[in-house]
């Protein structure tokens, strides 16, 4: 397990590390072309994925706080009781937990979670991202491969 743990505690660093640097270079909603399709921009969001309910007036970051906390927990139980030889499944719950633990870090320390990756086609945009976000939507992909496959993909 702790081996697994090291890798949240990678996702935590390069996220905290990454968003220090945006917050650093970028103004508030400043934005810098990166290559056609993808931009830096600076946005702060309040709510959940896809801005849910960043503008429910305040009470969402006590109650995003609480659910992370409750997620991170339910996560750790979970990665602590998986038998050695499911790889995935493991380095899948490990993604999750340091995206929720780096977005966490924001919400606490700030109010809102640090946005900046922005990818677009055709003028039409993506919501903004960061490195936490990445990690907790591969962390996701990964489990739902490893549950949808099962034993086939497991290693011993």
């Amino acid at each position: 397990m702790w081996r697994w743990l090291g890798v949240s505690v990678l996702v935590v660093v390069l996220d905290q590390l990454s968003k220090y640097q945006i917050e650093q270079t970028l103004l508030l909603f400043e934005t810098r072309p990166v290559f056609p399709g993808f931009n830096l921009t600076r946005v702060y969001n309040e709510g959940a994925a896809f801005s849910m309910l960043s503008d429910a007036g305040g009470w969402q970051r006590g109650f995003f706080i609480v659910l992370a906390v409750v997620i991170i927990t339910a996560l750790l139980v979970w990665l602590w009781r998986l038998p050695r030889g499911f790889r995935w499944e493991t380095l899948g719950v490990a993604l999750v937990i340091g995206g929720a633990f780096g977005n966490l870090i924001d919400r606490v320390r700030l109010g809102h979670v640090v946005d900046f990756l922005d990818c677009y086609i055709a003028g039409m945009h993506w919501p903004a991202f960061n490195v936490a976000d990445a990690a907790i939507s591969v962390g996701v992909v990964l489990l739902i491969v490893e549950g949808l496959m099962g034993s086939r993909r497991r290693e011993t």
